[in-house]
């Protein structure tokens, strides 16, 4: 996912359920193991929306899934769960300063510092922390609150593909399913078929040639 995600990645949502738990019930004890994602987010416990709220979530992160440059209002604590994620903690955006995070690694974040990462393959992220854990995303000299999809009003003004369209990528052929531009990073979600979904930066794919 761009980090999103993250996607989109990113974050991220604002309903949710808590792995069958209704809204006020959070103090009940569960026991809940690592197992395969069906979705980009999952809330385990608490509520990320609210301020002062305790909470935990896992984050799906597809493969070539790329975590733009971003940072959050409040400290965040991020253990690697499955696969394997490349992360930095830098005012920089270079990949040369990305540093390898194999299952049960874990990193500390400060509040207000700029963070982004990247997933070679598929893993998953358990994020912690205490609420509002709202998204700014870096674009040059300024932040956004947001970022663009292909289901945006101008998206045939910022995206090059658009959703359906066949394309070939390094990690094989693929059609779209959605896009995401956080201003420094632009990329799609990619259906390679049978279940198999990747990520992929738009300088990376072309259209594929039809027959």
């Amino acid at each position: 996912m761009f980090h999103l995600g993250l996607v989109c990645s990113t974050i991220f949502i604002v309903s949710f359920v808590v792995q069958g738990q209704q809204p006020g019930d959070y103090r009940q004890p569960r026991i809940i193991p690592i197992k395969q994602m069906s979705q980009d987010v999952e809330i385990l416990f608490g509520d990320p929306e609210k301020v002062g709220e305790p909470f935990v979530m896992r984050i799906r992160e597809l493969p070539g899934g790329i975590i733009p440059p971003h940072k959050h209002p409040v400290d965040e604590h991020i253990t690697v769960v499955q696969g394997t994620l490349y992360f930095a903690v830098s005012d920089k955006f270079d990949r040369a300063v990305l540093k390898e995070m194999k299952a049960g690694s874990y990193a500390f974040i400060p509040k207000g510092r700029m963070m982004f990462g990247y997933t070679p393959n598929a893993a998953i992220v358990q994020v912690h922390g205490i609420g509002p854990f709202h998204i700014h995303w870096r674009d040059g000299t300024h932040w956004r609150d947001s970022f663009k999809t292909l289901d945006s009003p101008d998206a045939d003004k910022i995206f090059k593909f658009k959703k359906g369209e066949q394309v070939v990528t390094k990690r094989g052929k693929g059609r779209i399913r959605q896009g995401f531009d956080t201003g420094e990073v632009k990329a799609y979600e990619i259906d390679g078929g049978n279940g198999n979904l990747f990520m992929a930066e738009e300088s990376e794919i072309q259209l594929a040639k039809k027959k």
